[in-house]
């Protein structure tokens, strides 16, 4: 990922999460905004990557636009095949899932995102995909 615009995208996640923090809603509508234009303009670009639209994800309320938008990621991340971001991406897609009640469709990435974190090294990370996945599948 270009250097400039992944320091673009943590400083931009940093000051949301201050704004939230700060229940500060203007400035975070306006920080969000400006995260979003990092992404449109990248899109489809060789600047384009999944990191910048899972970011964007984390910052979104509506849970089904998050959705819409980690599925843009995850695209994004197959493309460059790294098993860390389809990982995370997978995971953070079937959490929200399962908060909006889709059980199956958050199976369905949790056992995708379970190949994928089998060879990474974020062993909390495969915890979680593990946990969630077995508690949806025993339910």
């Amino acid at each position: 990922m270009n250097t400039k615009i992944y320091k673009r995208v943590l400083i931009l996640a940093g000051d949301l999460m201050h704004a939230a923090q700060r229940k500060d809603q203007t400035r975070f509508d306006n920080l969000y905004s400006e995260l979003k234009q990092v992404c449109d303009d990248n899109e489809n670009t060789d600047k384009d990557h999944p990191v910048q639209w899972e970011t964007l994800a984390d910052f979104t309320d509506d849970y089904t636009l998050a959705i819409s938008i980690y599925e843009k990621a995850l695209a994004k991340a197959e493309e460059i095949n790294s098993k860390d971001f389809r990982s995370s991406i997978g995971f953070s897609v079937a959490s929200l899932q399962v908060e909006l009640g889709e059980e199956e469709n958050a199976i369905e990435h949790l056992e995708k995102a379970k190949i994928s974190c089998n060879k990474i090294a974020d062993k909390e990370l495969k915890d979680e995909i593990h946990a969630l996945l077995e508690t949806l599948k025993s339910a």
